[in-house]
């Protein structure tokens, strides 16, 4: 029997590091655009170009009508713009406005220090982590 943990455990490991430690990064992306996390995460999705609100409640695991509504709501606070597609007159896609595209920008340039966990390892530890990590992302 090996005492090898299971990539699932280690997956479930990784998760938790990430996504348990953020809230602080969180709250002070809310207070710096004014907007709920839940519009920051759709708008993000953006950064690369236009998608269609299909696409876009797709890559924010949103169904969408909530989609739609999160849009709109963009839209009206001037951060999105919705055009027709060139390609596909009968949809449309959404974009970020000028302004929409500066507070995102500005949004990931909050301080997002890493977790004393994570501080707390050695350079050595730190650069196997940093290797593993690079492995995983090929």
């Amino acid at each position: 029997m090996s005492d090898a943990p299971t990539p699932d455990e280690v997956w479930g490991q990784l998760t938790h590091l990430v996504m348990d430690t953020r809230d602080g990064w969180r709250r002070a992306v809310v207070e710096r655009t004014g907007l709920p996390f839940s519009r920051f995460r759709v708008m993000k999705r953006l950064l690369p170009g236009p998608i269609s609100v299909k696409q876009l409640a797709h890559a924010a695991a949103m169904d969408a009508p909530a989609a739609t509504v999160t849009v709109n709501d963009l839209e009206e606070r001037g951060l999105v713009v919705r055009e027709i597609d060139p390609t596909n007159r009968r949809c449309k896609l959404v974009s970020l406005t000028p302004t929409g595209r500066e507070l995102i920008l500005d949004a990931l340039a909050t301080p997002d220090p890493a977790p004393s966990p994570v501080a707390a390892l050695t350079p050595a530890e730190l650069r196997t982590l940093a290797e593993l990590l690079r492995k995983l992302e090929e």
